[in-house]
């Protein structure tokens, strides 16, 4: 191919090509003539670079025809133009579609850890799990010393990528439909068997004070991931009419983004573990600040993420940035 005579042939429709790709409204003809001339563009581009290669020629109609499949495609928003839709509309969203499973799972979680607290307390045997009365007693000092053992910005991050961790793969792998009970019930087990564990020495206040301030936001955050795990796990037995890959993608993308809030709710409560439960501050001011942040999260949940779901949102993202669902022929 000689280059600087097909580029002579060509000018004209590049020359238009580069004045359409620059306007901002079109009529109807032009809106047209730019697709015609994408159309041609993109095909001769492609045969330049076939025979040629790299070159000035191609660079320039390459840079053309960007500027062009802006005009019919758009350019992709911002990303901090959009973080409010997100945050007002999609995570609340996708917060309250999960709403009544979280209760139902926090309700069963309470229940679990009741039964395993009452069943050490009263049957020496389980108790002894733990090991001996001198190993009950170091446990207690244990308990306490565990929020003040490290600086507070090192317990925060161990706290909360710990937590988040978990909360990850209740999500992650909730699709199977067994991992998110199996850790929903050994986090409750765990947690009746703490409580057994001090009661046994009459130190059950100490369990509950120190687990109220960071442990309402905590829990609940993680009843929440729970919760979207076994939505996930739903929507790949129960489709509807969607097929199952359609409703796993679907689910997926809009389930997904709980774990970004799951994220931001975690840190909040690592953050009240690591520098407000250790403080010499009464008890009810500590307790209160954990439940002014699950109260946040709840009103979050209900009250914005009930707009959100009213206005239409569902977590998703819109149909034109999920692209086509499904190949219709006809």
């Amino acid at each position: 191919m000689d280059l600087d005579a097909y580029s002579a042939a060509h000018r004209d429709e590049w020359d238009e090509l580069a004045r359409l790709g620059a306007r901002r409204r079109f009529s109807g003809i032009e809106a047209d003539q730019l697709i015609d001339r994408y159309q041609s563009g993109a095909t001769q581009l492609s045969a330049i670079k076939t025979t040629a290669g790299q070159s000035a020629q191609a660079d320039r109609l390459s840079l053309w025809l960007s500027r062009a499949r802006l005009q019919f495609t758009g350019a992709s928003a911002n990303v901090m133009s959009q973080l409010p839709t997100f945050f007002v509309n999609q995570l609340p969203a996708a917060l309250y579609r999960v709403r009544t499973l979280t209760l139902v799972i926090a309700v069963l979680s309470a229940l679990v850890a009741v039964i395993y607290a009452a069943w050490a307390m009263n049957d020496p045997r389980v108790l002894a799990t733990f090991g001996s009365e001198a190993d009950l007693k170091d446990y207690r000092q244990a308990f306490v010393d565990y929020y003040s053992t490290y600086s507070e910005t090192s317990f925060t991050g161990v706290v909360w990528t710990n937590n988040a961790w978990v909360a990850a793969q209740c999500i992650l792998f909730g699709i199977f439909g067994v991992v998110s009970p199996v850790i929903m019930f050994t986090n409750a087990q765990s947690i009746g068997m703490a409580a057994a564990a001090l009661a046994h020495f009459g130190d059950l206040d100490v369990f509950f004070l120190y687990i109220a301030p960071h442990g309402q936001l905590e829990l609940y955050s993680i009843f929440v991931a729970g919760a979207t795990g076994l939505r996930l796990f739903w929507a790949w037995i129960a489709p509807g009419a969607r097929t199952r890959g359609r409703a796993l993608a679907e689910e997926g993308r809009a389930l997904f983004t709980i774990v970004i809030g799951l994220a931001l709710a975690l840190l909040v409560s690592g953050i009240i573990e690591g520098f407000v439960t250790r403080q010499a501050w009464p008890w009810p001011i500590k307790i209160g600040i954990g439940t002014v942040a699950l109260g946040s999260f709840l009103a979050y949940q209900f009250i914005v993420g009930r707009r959100a779901m009213r206005a239409g949102e569902t977590g998703d993202i819109s149909e034109f940035e999920g692209g086509a669902k499904q190949l219709v022929s006809g």
